[in-house]
């Protein structure tokens, strides 16, 4: 793991590999740990990820906890660290909605955008994320607990085989830091209410996204507890040029779950991105 200095912030990241450079962004209250599989497996890559602002071990950022200063955030993290390239950039729940708005603002940095049961496709949610918008009732529930945190790695996997000490005492150690339920409860408000994620910015993003249409992969795990995966029939609709893909008996986090199809899924599609010259040899994109 690494750290650095970010508008006198600490931000912990990891970088690994060599080649086409690729950026992965965890979900809400998660950290960059839930990407350890895809840094293993995606060999012949420059592989970043970063816990988000406010989330895993990196410092928040000031004023309210929104979606925008994450995209923002996201974009001063590839300066910071001097990726200048394009890159493919993965997102899982929150991450997919940081992902499609960082592509929206700045285009030429983003090479193709892979969202894994991502936020932003349809108003459900589980109720846990629901409540927390409710005052002062989602602050009470974010009292840390061992027991808590088992209950949110469970619900977060299919097969209970993935819900090991160690991700539970790593949930559990993440949610007791100072800021945490702070930062998570202003995302939560700022993204829905007590009858789900809010539609305004959800149609704001994705009508956008359609329309600059970037080579785009949506993925879902068919036993999602945390967003259904009848949300990837909307993202079909949604983002008519979008290939997607459906993970059977999987969770909310095929990367882990999956981790080696979902490796082998985002290759392929990498490869059939990559834009080619007339004599059919893959050409850099140089944004």
């Amino acid at each position: 793991m690494s750290h650095l200095r970010l508008g006198g912030r600490n931000v912990r990241y990891r970088v690994t590999g060599d080649g086409d450079p690729v950026l992965l962004l965890h979900g809400i209250a998660r950290s960059l740990d839930d990407w350890t599989e895809q840094h293993d497996l995606l060999d012949g890559h420059r592989v970043y990820s970063v816990d988000l602002a406010g989330f895993g071990e990196s410092d928040p950022l000031p004023g309210r906890a929104t979606l925008p200063p994450l995209a923002e955030f996201t974009r001063e993290f590839l300066d910071a660290v001097g990726e200048t390239r394009p890159v493919h950039v993965v997102g899982n729940s929150l991450g997919g909605a940081v992902a499609m708005l960082l592509a929206l603002r700045y285009p030429s940095r983003v090479r193709t955008l892979v969202l894994a049961n991502s936020a932003g496709f349809g108003q459900e949610v589980t109720a846990a994320l629901r409540i927390l918008a409710v005052r002062p009732l989602g602050r009470l529930l974010l009292r840390p607990s061992r027991a808590a945190a088992r209950r949110t790695e469970r619900a977060l996997f299919r097969d209970a085989r993935f819900v090991t000490d160690d991700r539970v005492e790593r949930s559990f150690r993440l949610a007791g830091r100072p800021h945490g339920a702070r930062v998570l409860l202003e995302l939560c408000r700022s993204l829905g209410t007590i009858r789900g994620i809010s539609q305004p910015w959800r149609d704001a993003v994705l009508t956008a996204t359609a329309a600059a249409a970037a080579p785009t992969l949506v993925v879902w795990g068919s036993h999602d507890l945390i967003l259904p995966a009848a949300h990837l029939e909307a993202a079909r609709t949604l983002l008519p040029h979008a290939r997607t893909h459906l993970f059977e008996n999987t969770g909310h986090m095929p990367q882990i779950e999956r981790a080696d199809e979902f490796a082998d899924l985002l290759r392929e599609f990498w490869a059939e991105s990559v834009p080619t010259s007339a004599d059919g040899r893959s050409r850099s994109v140089t944004g």
